[in-house]
């Protein structure tokens, strides 16, 4: 058995196994549009879901769609989503999207993955999340730092680049299951593989993990 048969081997176990546990994973950010899904996935960066979804409900109460935005006092828009962090600059993206939005697309979020990574404030990681929840499509998997750390205790990767974890994963992993793997190694790294105090023996995974760490 080669080497990249075994990954794969270990890839569908450790799918299997984790969506044995979460079950097919809903996105945690609470939205009703794709124009939504989108602000509120820049607001989640460096800031949590849970506080996203505590900003939100004023920002949309008061600015329901893009072109809202667009015409929106940045400075407004700076004190309702100043819990997120970095809140200027989310803050500036945000109009300068909207102001895109409704110039360029009648206001609506462009279902294209290279269009949205031209936009403010959406990268790959964005983009992969707005494609899969908003479109039901995914050309990629999204990373964040849960899926970069597990995907390297799990050996699927070495690498601390992002877009080359990306890449390693959508090598081992069936496109098929490019947006559920993203949620299921977050959910697991936020209940059960936590970064400074990892749960190795109430671990799924702890008979197939080659980073799990012996029962004391």
């Amino acid at each position: 058995m080669t080497a990249e048969t075994k990954v794969r081997q270990l890839a569908k176990k450790v799918f299997k196994a984790l969506e044995a546990e979460f079950g097919r994973p809903a996105c945690p950010l609470n939205f009703r549009s794709t124009e939504q899904l989108a602000v509120a996935v820049i607001l989640s960066a460096q800031c949590t879901d849970e506080r996203v979804n505590l900003v939100t409900p004023a920002l949309f109460e008061r600015y329901a769609d893009m072109p809202a935005l667009a015409a929106a006092p940045v400075e407004e828009l700076e004190k309702l989503i100043y819990s997120t962090g970095f809140y200027r600059n989310k803050a500036k993206n945000i109009k300068a999207l909207a102001e895109i939005l409704v110039r360029d697309h009648a206001g609506l979020v462009p279902e294209d993955f290279a269009t949205l990574t031209k936009l403010p404030g959406i990268g790959r990681k964005t983009a992969n999340v707005i494609m899969a929840e908003a479109f039901g499509k995914a050309p990629g998997i999204t990373v964040d730092t849960h899926v970069k750390r597990i995907a390297k205790l799990l050996g699927f990767t070495r690498s601390d680049n992002a877009v080359v974890v990306e890449r390693e994963l959508m090598q081992i992993f069936e496109p098929a299951l490019w947006r559920d793997l993203p949620l299921l190694l977050i959910f697991h790294g936020r209940r059960t593989c936590i970064a400074r105090r990892p749960r190795c023996s109430e671990c799924t995974l702890r008979k197939i993990c080659p980073s799990a760490k012996p029962a004391q």
